[in-house]
């Protein structure tokens, strides 16, 4: 699939890209979005077409960077949006995938490794919740301090300074999800074991795709903010 363009069809995408619904479930687009397209929906829902396009885009498509996207958006607007995400996370996905997994505990074999891979999924959601809590109070906070010190027209992002490094979770996650398919015994409810792999599948997706959001744009940009504001100062 090309990249999405303000005159391609919303439904197009989320049909080719069935995860794209997370992203525009953040932006309170609702499904039923007929044979409109992106720019149609934005207008009447109010929403930044450049800064829709450039989080829907860095979320589908792993190269992505927008040459001349920040124009009409900066890192509030990101921060917002990653903000949400978070809450996405903390309130609905981590709960749920922990209530499926101690229903299939409660309806499966006592000989089998499901404690032990539910104490593994509880590692990872700590430390998402430890993430979460350095955004809250350093990294986003330090970004917009910055924000507020650089004039319109003063930043120059470079693509090359996008973050790159592994992501700790999503490694996690992935050996969460080998654990269930190589190493799982026992006896098990085969249909919550299903719902359970499926969610774990699902978060990791949303995970890695997030991050880059996080990697790509709100990084490079975070990093000329820190520039220019300490030129500035």
């Amino acid at each position: 699939m090309a990249l999405v363009t303000p005159e391609t069809k919303l439904c197009d995408v989320i049909l080719d890209e069935p995860s794209a619904i997370t992203v525009i479930n953040r932006f309170g687009i609702s499904l039923g979005v007929g044979d409109k397209n992106v720019r149609t929906i934005c207008a009447q829902k109010g929403i930044d077409i450049n800064f829709f396009l450039t989080i829907l885009n860095a979320y589908i498509y792993e190269s992505f960077f927008p040459e001349n996207g920040f124009d009409s958006f900066g890192a509030q607007e990101i921060i917002e949006y990653l903000e949400k995400t978070n809450q996405s996370y903390l309130k609905y996905q981590l709960p749920n995938i922990e209530r499926h997994f101690k229903a299939l505990i409660g309806h499966s074999d006592k000989n089998n490794n499901l404690p032990l891979l539910l104490n593994l999924y509880k590692e990872v959601k700590e430390e998402i919740i430890k993430r979460i809590d350095n955004d809250n109070k350093h990294w986003f906070a330090e970004i917009l301090r910055h924000e507020k010190d650089v004039a319109p027209g003063q930043l120059t992002i470079e693509a090359s300074d996008t973050q790159r490094t592994a992501d700790s979770i999503e490694d996690k996650l992935s050996d969460l999800k080998n654990m269930f398919v190589i190493h799982l015994r026992g006896d098990y409810d085969r249909n919550l074991c299903q719902a359970v792999l499926f969610a774990i599948i699902n978060f990791e997706k949303d995970i890695r795709q997030n991050n880059r959001i996080r990697n790509h744009i709100l990084y490079p940009l975070a990093v000329a903010l820190k520039k220019a504001s300490s030129t500035n100062n």
